[in-house]
């Protein structure tokens, strides 16, 4: 069997293999070894072909590893709307029950629960927004 397509058949080999795994390296080794079919189609040697599939393996997966560490290494996605203000301080403008109470979050004013509802929280105290639930933010003192 000539050598091109022992290289062809490993080629389709790892490109099967890599959409069962999908890691990307495969299908990088299959690029390599279609790159070796056509050296090996022109009728190079066995040495030269294997030396063309190793620096086009090392080619491929040198250039994909800075692309892959820049996309494995973003920042954390931002919050907005209602979400950004869990987690944020708010200040006690109503007395804060389980049933009801009136929290200023950053200029604006909320209804509030505690997020306890046996806990009573006075005026003038400083909680933190846990959740929120529609138009109602449910706090918890700080200590």
């Amino acid at each position: 069997m000539d050598s091109w397509i022992v290289w062809l058949i490993l080629a389709a080999l790892l490109g099967v293999a890599e959409i069962f795994t999908l890691t990307a390296a495969l299908g990088l080794l299959s690029v390599a070894a279609v790159l070796t079919t056509v050296v090996a189609a022109v009728g190079l040697p066995p040495a030269i072909q294997f030396a063309v599939f190793v620096i086009a393996s090392a080619a491929g997966l040198a250039g994909a590893r800075p692309i892959a560490l820049r996309h494995l290494k973003q920042p954390p996605p931002k919050r907005f709307g209602v979400s950004a203000l869990i987690g944020k301080s708010a200040y006690v403008t109503k007395e804060v029950t389980g049933r009801d109470g009136r929290v200023r979050i950053g200029g604006e004013e909320w209804s509030a629960r505690a997020y306890d509802e046996t806990l009573v929280i006075p005026p003038g105290a400083t909680v933190d927004v846990i959740e929120i639930e529609g138009a109602t933010a449910l706090v918890y003192p700080r200590e």
